[in-house]
């Protein structure tokens, strides 16, 4: 069997204290230092506690060179390189974590950038109720919890010697940004007509031109830019109530302007995957379309091969297509959402993705709002909701 280092893996010195009854005994409060090695690999789903002997092996060998176990344990513990193979932070040759491995090295990821990615992701969170449980619990007081926020702005000048600068003239778009309010109260018993679902997709996703930049590498013109033209981040839908279109999970082809079907759901179906999705948040699950913005790394990485910039990159064209979203849906009359809070995992097992290729960084949405006022909207400016 010849074994290597696996690509990339964090190690993070961590200190804990725990209970120690012998320590107590002796005299001591029985509470003693336990210092250990935290390892986060992109490959790996949790983070595993390695022992300074292990961590110490761990550094010592090639993420490069299959040298032979023997070989190795001429050298090293054998119980120790046993300990790093079965944590999967050591690979055997022909095995499927080896196939894994080689599948992050031939997508070019940047390490640093692959384990904040991987060890970010969520699966099965239910954030709306851990909010809850801390509002009932800490009475919902943020200064009491937090303490005071910094201050909204950081000023860097007297007041005095501020340049005040002329007022933005009121105009269409001007009009556009001040109804862009993130929608909280979706209107669950109207049905999305297909004309608006059709032309908020296009205008936040769609491709007005496809041209060679070079023989063979075919870029996309959108209403957004994206680092090198590679618009790397595609639409994935889950939709619930639109005019014409199954509920169901789908894939927005941005070229042809078409939806992929990929698995057809009942109405009861959706609505739960949809608060999976969110990570338990009602008022976004209720949202006539879902759309995950889901990024193709290995896309990216193509070009900007293990690059510092590359990641940074990738969120940024997240803004981008989600406030393209935003005013589009805000022309027509719509509401829209972005979150964060999402359970990454389990999106990607819905839509059959491969982490280590393609996966999502926030899921987006849009509907019709609601004419009641349930859930808190942010609408300082009153111009979706009367003043309250």
């Amino acid at each position: 069997m010849r074994l290597r280092r696996c690509a990339h893996v964090h190690l993070e010195p961590r200190e804990r204290l725990v209970f120690d009854l012998e320590f107590l005994a002796d005299g001591g409060d029985g509470l003693r230092d336990v210092l250990e090695w935290a390892a986060l690999a992109p490959q790996i789903p949790d983070e595993t506690i390695l022992s300074a002997s292990e961590a110490a092996v761990l550094g010592a060998l090639s993420p490069s060179q299959w040298i032979g176990f023997e070989s190795l344990a001429q050298t090293h513990s054998r119980d120790v390189l046993e300990a790093l193979l079965a944590k999967g932070l050591l690979v055997a040759e022909g095995s499927i974590q080896a196939e894994r491995d080689d599948k992050l090295r031939s997508t070019h990821w940047r390490c640093a950038s692959a384990v904040m990615h991987y060890a970010s992701r969520w699966s099965g969170i239910d954030a709306h109720a851990a909010q809850r449980q801390m509002d009932d619990t800490e009475g919902g007081d943020l200064l009491s919890r937090l303490g005071a926020p910094p201050a909204v702005v950081r000023e860097r000048a007297d007041p005095a010697a501020r340049m005040r600068l002329p007022a933005a003239p009121a105009s269409p778009l001007e009009s556009l940004l001040a109804r862009r309010v993130t929608c909280r109260n979706f209107d669950t018993a109207q049905t999305l007509g297909l004309q608006q679902f059709s032309t908020v997709l296009f205008r936040a996703w769609g491709a007005r031109a496809v041209q060679d930049f070079a023989p063979s590498v075919p870029l996309l013109k959108k209403g957004v830019p994206s680092a090198g033209g590679l618009h790397t981040t595609e639409a994935y839908l889950l939709v619930q109530r639109v005019d014409g279109v199954e509920p169901g999970l789908y894939h927005y082809h941005p070229i042809e302007h078409a939806l992929e079907p990929i698995g057809a759901l009942q109405a009861e179906a959706a609505t739960a995957l949809a608060r999976q999705f969110v990570a338990g948040q009602p008022y976004f699950a209720d949202a006539h379309v879902l759309v995950i913005a889901v990024s193709r790394f290995l896309r990216n990485f193509w070009k900007y091969r293990n690059h510092a910039k590359a990641y940074r990159a990738i969120t940024l064209d997240i803004g981008h297509l989600s406030q393209a979203q935003y005013l589009a849906a805000t022309e027509l009359g719509l509401a829209a959402f972005i979150t964060a809070a999402i359970n990454e995992v389990d999106i990607e097992q819905a839509f059959g993705l491969d982490p280590l290729e393609e996966g999502p960084l926030a899921v987006t949405g849009f509907g019709i709002r609601a004419a009641e006022y349930r859930d808190v909207e942010w609408d300082p400016l009153h111009a979706v909701w009367p003043a309250r």
